[in-house]
């Protein structure tokens, strides 16, 4: 069916109405990331699959170690996004309708987040592939929001922006957990009986329902069509990957994207391995509980605030390249640090420097790689396209790699030790751009 013209909203770069409802989408998505993917969930999961101090879980027949097999469900659904985002995206170019996708993606997500409260020890296979699905939800609308950014504000707005996104993202998490946290450790308050499992399982509810609900402001104010590139009966899909083919090869002749992509791609590797598997880390290899990873949790999300804001304030003044330089040598000396973290103390000081770096160097990425896009394009979802495919395989390698050492070593501490390698490869990288790229 063709859009007609009149379906077309005007597209006003600086609407502060429409940013407002860009940025309430970190706030509505990013309990995923803080409740499922980094707090609650982890230590619910090692719970659930841990019996008599056995940590291999059956899993469809197989017995895999449960952490392990956590981070493969993350690989995996990282690496389906990674496949399909290409051909939605050239789509959504294509059609102008990328708020569909990236709403369809977020039902996906929203509604597996829900089907975890399902999930105990006779249901293993179901909670995996609750969180598998709920991962792939998150990760598959974010490649359509961020590709919003560059049409909505202007260059030298983005990052003043995209860290706004960030910041609204790490408080609506911390509002989010801490409900679930106080409903966790005193489930008296709330008419739980003491020693159930149903607190977190509500609290798993409770992201379902955070997520869709805030996410209706942003869809109610971003433009339901966007830039588009089709006629009545053209043939979308043999359309869409050719127009996702011009982009990957304005991609492969501009030198400056392909030194920033491919230290992007070692960059994030590190971070969202960090992201995903701390928590594991902490229970596993540490023995902590709830008490001290959730409140560690909370202190990584609004220390984060701050290092969104301050990295923003960074790059204003040295260019984004060299405030990003910046994050990633904090965070190969964080890595460091870590392999030698033994006690809650020490646990607790990672977790402070992490929370700086992480939100900074995060929002950094994004608007430097939307500056960088060419001048007057209209395929912005495509070009996110392919900065989300890295962002994903980055994912797929860096948390497959993470299990796959655990496997063999027996120890998630060998898992840092690569972690930081991913980092100094990134930070070589980005090294050749501090005399080519002006910022």
């Amino acid at each position: 069916m063709a859009i007609k013209r009149k379906d077309f909203q005007p597209i006003v770069m600086g609407d502060k109405k429409v940013i407002r409802g860009w940025v309430m989408y970190d706030w509505a998505n990013s309990v995923y990331q803080l409740t499922i993917a980094s707090a609650i969930f982890p230590t619910y999961y090692i719970a659930v699959t841990s019996f008599n101090n056995d940590s291999t879980v059956p899993f469809f027949g197989a017995n895999v170690i449960n952490s392990v097999l956590y981070s493969w469900a993350i690989a995996a659904s990282y690496l389906i996004v990674a496949i399909l985002s290409p051909l939605l995206s050239s789509m959504a170019d294509y059609t102008g309708r990328r708020k569909g996708f990236m709403r369809a993606f977020t039902l996906i997500g929203a509604i597996s987040c829900g089907m975890l409260f399902f999930f105990d020890k006779d249901h293993v296979e179901l909670g995996v592939i609750a969180f598998a699905l709920g991962t792939l939800g998150y990760c598959g609308s974010i490649v359509f929001y961020n590709s919003f950014l560059p049409i909505i504000a202007s260059p030298e707005d983005q990052d003043r922006i995209s860290a706004r996104g960030y910041s609204m993202g790490y408080i609506g998490g911390v509002v989010l957990l801490l409900f679930n946290l106080i409903m966790i450790l005193k489930p008296a308050w709330f008419g739980i009986p003491a020693g159930s499992d149903i607190a977190p399982r509500i609290s798993f509810l409770t992201v379902f329902l955070w997520w869709v609900g805030f996410s209706q402001i942003t869809f109610s104010r971003l433009p339901k069509y966007t830039y588009r590139k089709r006629a009545e009966k053209a043939r979308i899909l043999s359309n869409g990957y050719k127009e996702l083919q011009v982009v990957f090869g304005q991609v492969r002749k501009s030198r400056q994207l392909k030194y920033y992509l491919s230290g992007f791609f070692f960059i994030m590797m590190g971070i969202l391995t960090v992201m995903f598997m701390a928590v594991t880390f902490g229970t596993k290899e540490l023995g902590l509980d709830d008490n001290v990873l959730i409140p560690t949790v909370l202190v990584i999300q609004l220390v984060g605030v701050f290092g969104a804001w301050s990295f923003a304030r960074i790059s204003t003044k040295i260019g984004n390249i060299k405030a990003l330089m910046i994050a990633v040598t904090a965070w190969i000396f964080i890595c460091i640090g870590a392999y030698y973290v033994t006690n809650s103390t020490s646990f607790v000081i990672a977790a402070f420097f992490i929370g700086i770096v992480m939100g900074g160097s995060q929002s950094l990425a994004r608007s430097t790689y939307s500056k960088m896009l060419p001048e007057n394009t209209t395929n912005h979802t495509s070009f996110f396209s392919f900065y989300d495919v890295m962002e994903k395989l980055a994912t797929v390698a860096g948390t497959f790699s993470f299990g796959l050492i655990e496997a063999i070593t027996g120890s998630m501490r060998y898992s840092i030790l690569a972690i930081a390698v991913f980092f100094v490869i990134g930070l070589g990288f980005l090294l050749p751009l501090l005399r080519k790229i002006k910022q």
